[in-house]
């Protein structure tokens, strides 16, 4: 009876490093279908990450409605917000570039399979560094850099494609490419918004 009634005045607050740790987990299971895609073009693999995206988008739901419903957090409310939204976009991005290659007919070319890669080393230090939270925050400040150094690279490699690829009279070609680059980059973006959300926890709780 007293442990029922403790429970209503000081609930319990939510594991959120572990949760958050769960969601990048799986976020780079998507990053890898990725990669796995853009180096085969199998339709098998795009079939497997649509289902792995709907996973991913039932840990963010529970993971928004935890938050929802946490009377108090371990570390700041909206840090873990800007967290779960970024590391979806991520997700999201994936999905919406192998959906969009499928429908215009697009095959993985270099600057894809350079990209994806990027975004595996980047989304594999954020994975590390989430996991760090909960035991050593400090440690987790490399990781997002690391993250960081990942989006750097893709953009670096998008400024080196874009002008290779609008070379010749194909314009159609150029244009379907050119959507699928910028979902990259989006992706690699969002990567790296997520990290400086991981580094802002590190500053707050180190």
């Amino acid at each position: 009876m007293l442990a029922r009634i403790l429970d209503r005045v000081f609930p319990k607050v939510p594991d959120f490093f572990h949760m958050l740790t769960e969601q990048t987990a799986m976020v780079a299971q998507t990053v890898n279908l990725l990669v796995e895609y853009m180096e085969h073009g199998d339709p098998q693999i795009a079939v497997q990450l649509k289902q792995d995206v709907h996973e991913a988008d039932l840990i963010k739901m529970r993971n928004l409605h935890e938050l929802n419903d946490a009377f108090s957090t371990p570390i700041d409310r909206e840090d873990i917000y800007r967290s779960i939204i970024a590391l979806d976009e991520i997700v999201m991005y994936c999905k919406t570039t192998v959906h969009e290659m499928d429908v215009l007919g697009v095959a993985p070319d270099d600057f894809m399979r350079n990209v994806a890669h990027c975004l595996k080393e980047g989304v594999d230090a954020l994975t590390k560094g989430f996991a760090k939270l909960g035991t050593n925050p400090a440690s987790a400040a490399q990781d997002a850099n690391e993250a960081r150094t990942a989006e750097r690279h893709a953009e670096k490699l998008y400024r080196v494609a874009l002008p290779i690829l609008f070379e010749g009279c194909d314009y159609i070609n150029m244009f379907k490419r050119r959507e699928i680059y910028r979902h990259l980059t989006n992706a690699a973006e969002h990567m790296a918004q997520c990290a400086n959300r991981l580094h802002d926890i590190v500053v707050k709780i180190s």
